[in-house]
């Protein structure tokens, strides 16, 4: 469940019915529901203080940027992980073709060589926008994450504008 816009009420009977089901629930953008931190933050204690009533395959994951008002009892008593981009721009360029790029792409697209081209180049844009994070909004207007969805689609419009472009 994506939070904001109410979706509190709806994550909260999703973990309850799970909790009994043994299903794995996903909590994504907590940061965007600020006002369902106090009501996240009491239904993770219901869960570890009754947790012999839960089944034994039941996951909470719970997705956030960074916000002050996340509940430190849940960072806490939870597993955290981080996922941050490499450090400079050939390990993000590596990284991105390591991740994304699969070998029949390169060979199954009408011009492979262009393809392989254009790619280069979009990964190498990629990895500047990763890199260039690090300068905060100096010389940007907007921040903007160029992650790796963004990349992907944008890897599958190049390989459909190929495609489809007449020689």
């Amino acid at each position: 469940v994506s939070l904001g816009q109410g979706q509190g009420p709806t994550a909260r009977a999703l973990v309850e019915k799970a909790c009994i089901s043994g299903d794995w629930v996903c909590l994504q953008n907590c940061m965007l529901a600020k006002s369902f931190m106090p009501d996240l933050e009491a239904l993770v204690f219901e869960l570890s203080e009754n947790r012999e009533k839960n089944h034994a395959d039941f996951r909470l994951f719970l997705t956030s940027s960074p916000a002050s008002y996340f509940p430190v009892s849940i960072l806490q008593n939870g597993v955290k992980m981080t996922n941050e981009a490499p450090k400079g721009i050939r390990a993000n360029m590596t990284r991105a073709y390591a991740n994304l790029v699969k070998a029949e792409d390169l060979e199954s697209n009408a011009k492979p060589e262009a393809y392989q081209r254009l790619l280069s180049g979009l990964c190498f844009f990629h990895a500047n926008i990763l890199e260039r994070r690090k300068f905060g909004p100096l010389g940007w207007n907007i921040r903007y994450a160029f992650d790796e969805s963004d990349l992907e689609t944008s890897m599958a419009i190049l390989r459909r504008f190929l495609n489809e472009q007449d020689q």
